[in-house]
């Protein structure tokens, strides 16, 4: 570009000609935007001015650093599809152009490009996943799993070095020194940090770790990116015991926190989580003792009064009533038995001697004939007789026997006997009695008044 192109027509000062080369201001002007808008930069700065008015075509802002500040412009749809939303205070990354307009002497910035620089960025990155994580369920309150109230074994992801790993111990032996600890020590820190951290968590679930700690100690947002990466989440997710994380301080939660199935302010409390208090161990040991206890008694009371309320039955307290109705009974059916079987055989006699004297006016000789078979039927009839009445005889006795055994009475003729108070309850204990306490004892053959001495 030549600079006599620009010259001026009118005179510069007082008394002098206009140099050769001098440009114009509009010249000038043109020369700089033409140089400016053809260079696409990328700078960082903070947010120190913001106009995001509803129905603006555009966004204005200006950026600083400590020495310098640039007034920037960025077309609506650029701006909604960079997803990120500036604010005062924002630390940016911006790809553009630079504008120069000529009337008013001004130089803006034109956005190309946006995002949020340095830990702005990081934040975003896990704000999106997080999105992400949650719109697949992996968030889903329902899908977390309970902590085991008492795990033998508890397994800790976590450096082998620095204060978490030892705050996490030291609670757990003054907490619960019962628990045997699975420890896989790995970086917590850097690029290859969340690799490290997701084999750790797969190989403490294949130990025989009951529930997983994962735990860190504080640190920038930056220290504790490697735990909102993708991979360890879905790792904890898959994980086929329950993870419990303490990362960092109260303020800190990360993607590992929010799909683990409880999560911790700090390490200290991840370890508390999952261990009972031996006090609390020992109260509850005390209580379900007192339970079984009180269980017991009431048992042992139930079958007390189920006995004494057998004892007070008639049939106990005279075992005579068990069997003397049957024994009556059986005696009234011998007697009938008795008496019925000689009858019927004199009945059956006069019938056939009623018969016989028929026959023998109708035909002797058949007659004749008639009264031998009838001689041998009627020998054979006395002998069945005799034989079902031995029979009925010997079953009555066996009857009577078996009735004799079940008899309390058979008990006291062996030489057993039977210790009653003066309400007629049962002594079964030397504790029901007192000294000078009457009590009667039954034997077979009656019963002995006694007083306890």
């Amino acid at each position: 570009m030549m600079f006599d192109d620009y010259a001026p027509q009118d005179a510069l000062r007082d008394g002098e000609a206009p140099a050769k080369q001098a440009l114009t201001v509009s010249g000038a002007m043109a020369l700089a935007k033409a140089s400016l808008e053809q260079c696409y930069v990328t700078l960082v700065g903070e947010v120190s001015e913001l106009s995001d008015k509803a129905g603006y075509k555009a966004v204005y802002f200006t950026v600083k650093d400590d020495k310098a500040s640039l007034p920037c412009m960025m077309w609506m749809n650029r701006y909604r599809s960079s997803g990120v939303v500036l604010s005062i205070g924002s630390l940016v990354e911006l790809t553009g152009r630079f504008t120069l307009y000529a009337a008013k002497g001004r130089m803006n910035f034109d956005v190309h490009g946006l995002k949020l620089a340095g830990e702005g960025n990081l934040r975003m990155q896990a704000a999106n996943l997080a999105r992400k994580l949650e719109a697949e369920g992996l968030m889903n309150p329902a899908r977390k799993r309970p902590i085991p109230k008492y795990p033998e074994s508890i397994g800790l992801v976590t450096s082998p070095r620095g204060a978490a790993v030892h705050d996490v111990l030291r609670t757990l032996r003054r907490r619960y020194p019962l628990a045997t600890v699975r420890l896989a020590g790995v970086p917590v820190e850097g690029k290859d940090a969340p690799r490290y951290l997701a084999n750790a968590i797969a190989a403490v679930a294949e130990s025989d770790a009951e529930v997983l700690l994962l735990v860190r100690g504080g640190g920038s947002f930056e220290d504790l990116m490697p735990f909102n990466d993708e991979g360890l989440a879905r790792a904890i997710v898959a994980c086929p015991i329950p993870v419990v994380t303490g990362i960092g301080h109260e303020p800190d939660t990360s993607i590992a926190d929010m799909v683990a199935d409880f999560r911790a302010s700090t390490p200290t409390g991840a370890a508390e989580a999952v261990s009972p208090r031996q006090e609390n161990l020992q109260q509850g040991f005390k209580n379900a003792a007192a339970r079984i206890a009180s269980a017991c008694g009431r048992t042992v009371e139930g079958l007390e009064s189920s006995l004494d309320a057998l004892a007070s039955r008639p049939v106990l307290r005279d075992p005579g009533l068990l069997f003397s109705q049957d024994s009556f009974e059986l005696d009234n059916l011998a007697m009938r038995m008795q008496r019925a079987i000689p009858q019927g055989i004199a009945k059956d006699e006069r019938e056939l001697a009623h018969a016989y004297s028929l026959l023998a006016r109708l035909a002797p000789s058949l007659v004749s004939r008639q009264l031998a078979e009838t001689a041998a039927m009627q020998a054979r009839l006395s002998h069945v007789g005799a034989g079902l009445c031995a029979n009925a005889e010997q079953e009555l006795a066996l009857a009577a026997a078996r009735l004799n055994d079940l008899s309390p009475l058979a008990v006291l003729g062996r030489g057993y006997a039977i210790a009653r108070d003066s309400e007629g309850h049962v002594v079964k204990s030397t504790h029901q009695v007192t000294s000078g306490e009457r009590i009667d004892i039954a034997v077979s053959d009656g019963s002995i008044a006694c007083h306890v001495d």
